[in-house]
């Protein structure tokens, strides 16, 4: 098992959007960026946990926890004229950008604060305070637990 933390702005996708989908999961696409399409398409697995990060919001935060129901295949919103995320380089025969399932597990409350985890120093190496740009990141097993613990689980 690995740990992720996905990030999305709550206008376009929040936490409470994925907990109200049928059995409150989704498809995490519309990602592009490289890096994170190789984690998607490589590295992310069923079972693996994920962080929910709710960013471009006033006060940033770690807003709930899911786990990945379906490994990586290709995003099929990079094939629609009609998405906001089509690619017209993205073809079925060749496909470029991939996306997960995730399940909504449980929200976190309180939120765990991009400010509490710049002051934790048992977090300073997590790629969300180095590379915020990210959308999909890896995080250690023990970063994951210490922002459980925060939040509280």
């Amino acid at each position: 098992m690995r740990y992720w933390l996905f990030k999305s702005e709550p206008s376009c996708f929040s936490f409470s959007d994925l907990q109200s989908r049928p059995h409150a999961v989704e498809h995490w696409d519309g990602v592009r960026n490289f890096q994170a399409r190789n984690f998607l398409r490589d590295d992310i697995q069923s079972g693996d946990r994920v962080l929910f990060y709710h960013s471009s919001i006033p006060e940033p935060a770690v807003v709930g926890l899911c786990t990945v129901v379906r490994a990586g295949y290709p995003d099929h919103t990079a094939l629609d004229p009609s998405s906001d995320h089509f690619d017209p380089k993205s073809t079925p025969d060749n496909p470029i950008w991939y996306m997960v399932d995730v399940k909504a597990d449980r929200a976190i409350v309180p939120a765990v604060t991009l400010a509490a985890i710049r002051s934790n120093p048992l977090l300073s190496g997590m790629p969300l305070l180095n590379r915020s740009r990210l959308s999909v990141q890896p995080v250690t097993e023990e970063q994951f637990h210490i922002i459980l613990q925060m939040g509280g689980i």
